[in-house]
């Protein structure tokens, strides 16, 4: 650390009380560090560009070696940046591209990269990570309520109800590819445009077959082939108006596939995986609050079952995750993270043999 090299407070920081500690946390790297009050005197003072040399200067009724020693610490858990490195270029992007959604839209980037158990990892393992209080009750009474008698539950024959029912999550496929024809149908009646709405002052708005808050339409989706019967394996981006794959990058594995899902096992088999983004910018650019945010994390859970339904109508075998590895799939589909960030998850495979 060089006296004359400039450094700044992160602007990703928040802080917080944790077991009888006060703890500040840079959300966007996730680390986070106990701290004392006078930590606080030192992160104010690189509130703007200064140098240690200035630090030691201004704090002159300490020991320089306790300062520089802080300065250190600061540094190595991403509380304080130097001028001009990657971490500083990330956290001012956040700082300007999150200004309308910051502080509370810190939960997306401290909740990314979450660690995760190995798929292999044994029962006991597994278990003690749970709670340790007994399970909440599945179901809710009210209690000193009247209660109405509803209709007997009957569901008519037809086509919606037999998809209704018969959806559900896959874990097993079969080894056959599934068809460029069945992956066009996912994609289009999923994420492709079915119309216009004209509603001024915004223009003309895009319809789709699942809802979006203000019919904004954050999501964006690339497609993982892997068995894909007439498709190169590979990452592609889908085009929704035009309805075409647009070539990322040639080449994709089921090792891969599993590492982009944190590791779980079942992915390796699967034909085709669905990386589901957000570009969080339109949104932002109509709703201010940061309480918007909910509504991508809504619109990509409307996709999702939408996916999942289409897929059972088709007759692949659909699943979903949210465990997933998320500055590794960035990194891959080339996409920032800040303005995009990936989501969600799902894929199908070819159906095995029922149980």
């Amino acid at each position: 650390m060089g006296s004359e090299v400039r450094l700044r407070r992160a602007s990703s920081l928040f802080a917080y009380w944790k077991g009888g500690r006060f703890c500040l946390q840079n959300f966007a790297t996730r680390q986070a560090v106990s701290a004392d009050i006078a930590t606080i005197a030192v992160l104010e003072f690189f509130e703007r560009w200064r140098t240690p040399q200035a630090a030691i200067a201004h704090f002159a009724g300490l020991n320089s070696r306790s300062v520089r020693q802080a300065i250190r610490e600061l540094l190595s858990h991403g509380l304080l940046l130097s001028e001009g490195t990657p971490e500083e270029n990330s956290d001012g992007r956040i700082a300007k591209e999150w200004s309308v959604w910051l502080p509370e839209g810190s939960f997306h980037f401290s909740t990314k990269d979450a660690p995760y158990l190995p798929s292999h990892a044994s029962f006991e393992r597994r278990m003690a990570t749970l709670s340790k209080t007994p399970q909440p009750r599945k179901f809710k009474s009210v209690r000193g309520t009247a209660r109405v008698a509803l209709p007997a539950r009957s569901f008519p024959q037809g086509e919606f109800i037999r998809v209704l029912m018969g959806r559900k999550t896959h874990r097993e496929y079969s080894d056959q590819p599934v068809p460029l024809e069945s992956v066009s149908q996912l994609l289009s009646l999923v994420w492709g445009v079915t119309g216009y709405l004209e509603a001024p002052p915004f223009g003309r708005l895009t319809r789709k077959t699942s809802p979006s808050a203000g019919a904004r339409h954050p999501g964006e989706v690339y497609l993982m082939a892997l068995r894909v019967k007439g498709l190169k394996r590979g990452l592609y981006h889908y085009h929704p108006l035009h309805h075409w794959l647009e070539a990322i990058h040639d080449g994709a594995t089921a090792a891969q596939a599993s590492r982009y899902c944190a590791g779980a096992s079942h992915v390796r088999k699967a034909a085709a995986l669905f990386l589901m983004t957000a570009v969080f910018p339109r949104n932002m650019w109509k709703y201010p609050n940061p309480r918007a945010y909910r509504t991508v994390l809504l619109d990509a859970g409307h996709l999702c079952q939408t996916f999942c339904l289409v897929a059972t109508w088709l007759g692949v075998a659909p699943f979903c995750t949210a465990a997933l590895r998320d500055t590794l799939i960035e990194r891959d589909l080339g996409i920032d993270g800040v303005r995009e960030s990936v989501l969600y998850v799902a894929g199908v495979g070819a159906r095995a043999a029922e149980r």
